[in-house]
């Protein structure tokens, strides 16, 4: 990077070209005041209270770009009057009582200035706003007459988020934040992701959850708390600020005694955002995102506000044991000698393999290598699987064939760097939501392009450059077509396949069935569009492809996966910054579950259990003999129960039961077994067929780490107790392993990761201390710790470090609609729900917003069949039925449902078949037929209020022109004209 100096108030400071000022300012310890400025937000320009002097001007410091030879001065009588003038304005619209605010901990904008200025008082009085306080988001409230009107919140709302809600309407004689352009919180587009109250400097925006909790003097009521104010503002002419400020530093030093603050990891998708969770007792005042190396300020609804689960009154708290059509509870000690002696019976009776370990893509890293050691090691099989099978696996064996690696290509960073981004089958928005703002953002702002191909119209694709609606089940061909172009015409990128790829001739000969014309008749994508996209892709320096379970869980997942990842390699598309592959992984840690060798044919790593010399150190390591061929996988486990191979099973944190196709066929088969064990949190459906559960904790009551979609290994520390009798998945799987004979004296999951790092070289530089506070790691982790956030920039994972271009061929779908079956049924996930919503239900603003599941029926169907919003109809495929709500909208389109997994009670799945994809047995939950019947009339499944309804406000950010363009506009840097926003 090219450096500069200039001089800070007398002293020369090197720079870097484009760094701005403040930043340089506060790296180099030089105290600033900087009310609406914040580093991931950039340059909001509303406050002033960040003028500096430069040669003789005032400007700010957080809009301007340092320059060869500046001469700054933050110290300068002109600045800091301008400086406390600015803040003085401020003050008319904020009132100060932070001894009895919630907001007083230590990290308050407002009151941090106020000591850093030396405010004694004010010279302008605070006026009040003509606004009433707004409750009518069920997380956060907002208080019109403490809001400062700084723009933080709109600028992370338009511009971070890009949810485009917030707005301040400048020329209102008493502006203040409006929602969807003045509409209350409650009825307003709000998605309740967090960022305006994460930004907001004071307490104009807070958690409910904060409220009445997080200081000693703040529980009173109202009416007391309005006295206690007016006590205040009585003294303070008198003692000036500087006094009280002292009491309300004093009680926010008494609160750090009982507020903790300990960094997790999201448990619900697989973005991997991190934060802190601030708790008193048990009670979870809030999450503070910033810091986390994936999400920075950002959150999504579950991630800021979905945690009520962890408290809730139905989490199990003993294990229990079935007598008869009931369970009554045990102890530990009696549980894990009734396992064993099942385990030992079965064993014994029918074989190692007749036992099946199923680990959860929930639990944590040193879980699930925990589980798989205990399938291999001590009960002797390969039977052992996680969910990935449901969802992900495809997309790795596409990555596997093709680039070595089962994972994706770079960060989130560099799917915002890209200069096109093609998103597949993936309704971003709502299954990851803060990836997704990293798409939006880089496109409303820096003029990346983006293509979406989905069957439903959802809010990526109205946003897209370009959006596709291919017939279900044909992206292979399309894919294959315009990659087929792109050779035809020259358009690859013949150095890098020389030197990087091979398989060229064959694939190239693979690909002849692949005409825009034969791709036209069964995608329905007119040639035309179809050349578009080859040449956009063709002419893009940089293209980053996303995808999820809209390509994997079709019959071709596998298939349609590698054809991504052939087009990335035709063109170039890897081992560069802002390039790649990103299969979006769904669940927290359905990587790492994989990673640490939950999967039948797999050792941690990715090392084939066949593989004698990979069996070997294991064995070593472990003293024992280990199974020599691949076991059963989450499917196969299904079938064998049915045929009597499969006797027990281990079922820990799945909701297996639900969630697998054909769930009428998996209940029949859990029926059967012998023995069953299942460990969760809460009595979960697949519960009923247990003959012994385990309570399990959750993250917050345990120490580990997760893997997110980009590799990216991250530490969790434990937040509360476990919660009764429950105890933590790790500390359960010894106890059953030791019950069996195993002598494993594990204290803390730091030693598990440090055996797993030792037998498997992609994780060999791994360990908690590595990983401390915010610290990651992306594997391939080398012995001295370091990392690799790009894959492949040194050669691809095979041994002579070249791709593999593999060739595809094309199926049609199953469970294509006939005549009795005339409907394709779609499913996926909402944003505010998590799959079946056994965590979510139990936070009741978002059951509030979203209470029940529902169908969504296009227009034009609707027209035809009667159907209106509310509407109830029964639902028939081949292989079951469910009764549901229809909600009638324009993001599917013709003959085409969707129905999200949202539900226990009326699961989706009973209506999929047992279709697989052949090459990893993922169900093809995508490919199903229904036919509808209708019932009679009830209310909208989806209440008024919920953010679907609302109308957002598109803008350019806070618009802080507008403001100083006002006539009453107090503009301290008279002679400065406002610079644009570095983004």
């Amino acid at each position: 990077m090219n450096s500069i100096q200039i001089l800070l108030n007398g002293k020369p400071v090197e720079c870097i070209v484009g760094e701005r000022l403040i930043d340089v300012i506060q790296r180099s310890n030089v105290e600033l005041a900087a009310v609406c400025y914040h580093p991931q937000l950039g340059p909001v320009q509303t406050c002033d209270t960040c003028v500096v002097e430069c040669q003789g001007e005032l400007i700010r410091a957080c809009s301007t770009v340092v320059q060869a030879d500046m001469d700054l001065s933050t110290n300068s009588d002109r600045a800091a009057t301008a400086r406390r003038d600015a803040f003085d304005q401020l003050l008319t619209s904020h009132q100060l009582y932070c001894t009895v605010c919630d907001n007083n901990n230590g990290n308050c904008v407002m009151h941090n200035t106020t000591k850093l200025l030396q405010i004694e008082g004010q010279t302008r009085p605070f006026e009040p706003k003509p606004y009433e306080v707004d409750e009518s988001n069920p997380f956060y409230r907002y208080d019109p007459d403490q809001c400062l009107l700084c723009g933080r919140c709109v600028e992370a709302c338009q511009n971070i988020e890009v949810n485009e809600t917030l707005s301040i309407n400048w020329e209102d004689p008493n502006p203040r934040v409006l929602w969807d352009g003045g509409v209350p919180i409650g009825q307003s587009s709000c998605v309740s992701c967090g960022h305006c109250v994460t930004v907001c400097p004071c307490n104009a925006l807070m958690e409910k959850s904060m409220l009445g909790h997080a200081g000693f003097l703040t529980g009173v009521s109202k009416k007391t708390l309005d006295g206690m104010i007016d006590i205040v503002k009585e003294i303070e002419p008198e003692t000036g600020f500087r006094s009280i400020l002292r009491i309300s530093e004093a009680e926010s030093a008494m609160r750090q005694s009982r507020i903790r603050r300990t960094k997790t990891v999201c448990t619900y998708c697989g973005v991997g955002c991190s934060f802190e969770v601030w708790t008193k007792d048990r009670h979870i005042l809030k999450i503070e995102p910033e810091h986390g190396p994936v999400n920075g300020i950002s959150t999504c609804i579950k991630g800021k506000f979905g945690w009520d689960f962890v408290n809730s009154k139905d989490r199990l708290t003993h294990p229990l044991i079935r007598e008869g059509e009931s369970f009554r509870e045990a102890t530990w000690d009696e549980a894990f000698t009734y396992i064993a002696d099942n385990l030992r019976r079965i064993r014994k009776t029918h074989g190692a393999d007749a036992i099946g370990v199923i680990s959860s893509s929930k639990c944590s890293n040193e879980e699930s290598f925990l589980m798989q050691k205990l399938a291999r090691a001590i009960i002797g099989t390969n039977n052992v699987d996680n969910c990935s099978r449901y969802c992900q696996a495809p997309a790795t064996a596409g990555l596997f064939r093709t680039v070595g690696y089962g994972g994706d290509s770079g960060s989130v960073t560099d799917i915002a760097q890209a200069d096109l981004v093609i998103i597949i089958g993936s309704n971003t928005t709502e299954s990851h939501p803060v990836i997704a703002t990293r798409i939006k953002r880089a496109h409303k702002l820096h003029g990346q392009k983006l293509i979406v191909a989905d069957l439903r119209s959802h809010e990526m694709a109205r946003r897209a450059d370009l959006f596709i609606r291919p017939r279900p089940g044909t992206d292979l061909i399309w894919l294959s077509a315009i990659t087929r172009y792109i050779l035809d015409h020259d358009l690859a990128a013949d150095s890098f396949l020389e030197q990087w790829v091979n398989n060229l001739d064959e694939f190239r000969e693979s690909l002849e069935p692949f005409s825009l014309e034969f791709a036209e008749e069964k995608t329905g994508i007119p040639i035309q569009t179809l050349t578009k996209i080859a040449q956009m892709v063709a002419q893009s320096p940089r293209v980053a492809i996303c995808w999820a379970m809209g390509v994997t869980q079709h019959s071709m997942g596998s298939d349609t996966s590698t054809a991504i990842s052939n087009l990335l390699l035709v063109t170039g598309n890897y081992m560069r910054a802002g390039t790649g592959a990103y299969p979006l992984r769904g669940h927290n840690n359905v990587q790492g579950a994989s990673d640490m060798g939950s999967m039948p044919n797999m050792l941690p790593g990715y090392q084939p259990v066949e593989d004698i010399e990979v069996r070997e150190r294991f064995e070593s390591a472990w003293g024992t003999t280990l199974p020599t061929t691949k076991g059963l996988d989450n499917h196969e486990m299904i079938h064998a129960i049915l045929d009597g191979r499969l006797r027990a099973m281990y079922l820990c944190g799945e909701e297996m039961s639900l969630v697998d196709a054909d769930a009428n066929l998996v209940q029949k088969a859990f029926s059967q077994l012998d023995f069953m064990i299942v460990q969760d949190v809460f009595f979960s459906h697949t519960c009923q067929f247990a003959n012994i559960v385990l309570p399990a904790s959750p993250s917050l009551e345990k120490d580990g780490t997760f893997t997110n979609t980009e590799r990216r290994i991250q530490r969790f520390y434990q937040v509360f107790e476990p919660l009764g009798e429950s105890r933590p998945d790790w500390r359960i799987v010894q106890g059953i392993a030791n019950e069996l004979g195993a002598m494993w004296t594990y204290q803390h999951p730091s030693e598990i990761m440090a055996e797993a790092a030792s037998l498997t070289p992609l994780l060999s530089g791994v360990s908690f201390e590595r990983l401390e506070g915010y610290q990651s790691q992306q594997w391939p982790v080398a012995e001295d710790g370091s990392d690799q956030s790009i894959l492949y920039e040194n050669g691809f994972a095979f041994t002579d470090s070249k791709a593999r271009l593999h060739p595809v061929s094309w199926n049609e779908p199953v469970d294509q609609p006939n005549d009795e079956y005339d409907l394709h049924l779609n499913n996926g996930n909402l944003l505010e729900h998590f799959h079946e919503g056994n965590l979510t239900y139990l936070v009741p603003g978002i059951r509030e917003k979203t209470p029940d599941v529902f169908v969504e029926v296009s227009p034009e169907l609707a027209s035809k069949r009667g159907i209106t919003n509310g509407t109830r109809v029964e639902l028939t495929s081949r292989y079951g039925q469910v009764s549901v709500r229809a909600l009638v909208t324009d993001r599917v389109q013709g003959n085409q449902l969707f129905m999200p997994m949202n539900s226990s009670d009326s699961p989706v799945n009973m209506l999929i078949g047992a279709n697989t994809d052949p090459v990893t047995h993922t169900p093809a939950y995508k490919e199903s037929s229904v036919r509808m019947r209708v019932l009679h009339e009830e209310d909208s499944p989806l209440p008024n209020h919920n953010f679907r309804f609302g109308r957002p406000t598109p803008q350019d950010g806070v618009e802080v022109h507008r403001k100083w363009s006002q006539s009453n506009a107090s503009n301290p840097v008279t002679l400065y004209q406002i610079q644009s926003k570095i983004s």
